[in-house]
């Protein structure tokens, strides 16, 4: 049913990607189903993590940020049970919701599984990427909380 999954992953959020390894782990030996796991991040996210204490022009290009958030999924990855010939690690530096909607269609997943904070103030007014991601996507998606 399940062939091929996308699993997004905060790598600033541990507990987020605590909450998926079960889900994924379970649903992939099910349907021995590839898993293509993706970090996102944005030159702005960054800025602001910072403080706005660093200027925009101080940060690694797109590529080079891309990068390091590769070497910190990969690290991540490792705490999943995947077979490796099931397994593909990407990052890139965008709209967290355009690269997992632009991936998901690249990879041609049947679903895509996101963990997610319970909702609070600031989520119901500027609203999240889960809910951006589920409202957008053209596959199943599975939010875990």
């Amino acid at each position: 049913m399940y062939k091929t999954i996308l699993v997004p992953i905060d790598v600033t959020e541990d507990a987020l990607t605590e909450l998926v390894i079960p889900h994924v782990n379970a649903l992939q030996k099910l349907n021995n189903a590839s898993v293509h796991f993706l970090a996102v991040t944005s030159g702005i996210s960054n800025y602001l993590r910072y403080g706005g204490t660093i200027l925009p022009g101080d940060f690694p290009d797109d590529e080079k940020q891309a990068e390091i958030i590769l070497n910190i999924l990969k690290e991540k990855v490792k705490l999943f049970s995947i077979p490796e010939d099931k397994t593909y690690i990407t990052s890139s530096v965008g709209s967290v919701k355009d690269e997992i909607l632009a991936v998901a269609e690249e990879v041609n997943a049947d679903v895509i599984m996101l963990g997610s904070r319970r909702p609070s103030m600031s989520t119901y007014l500027l609203g999240s990427n889960a809910a951006s991601v589920v409202r957008y996507a053209n596959t199943s998606v599975l939010v875990i909380r």
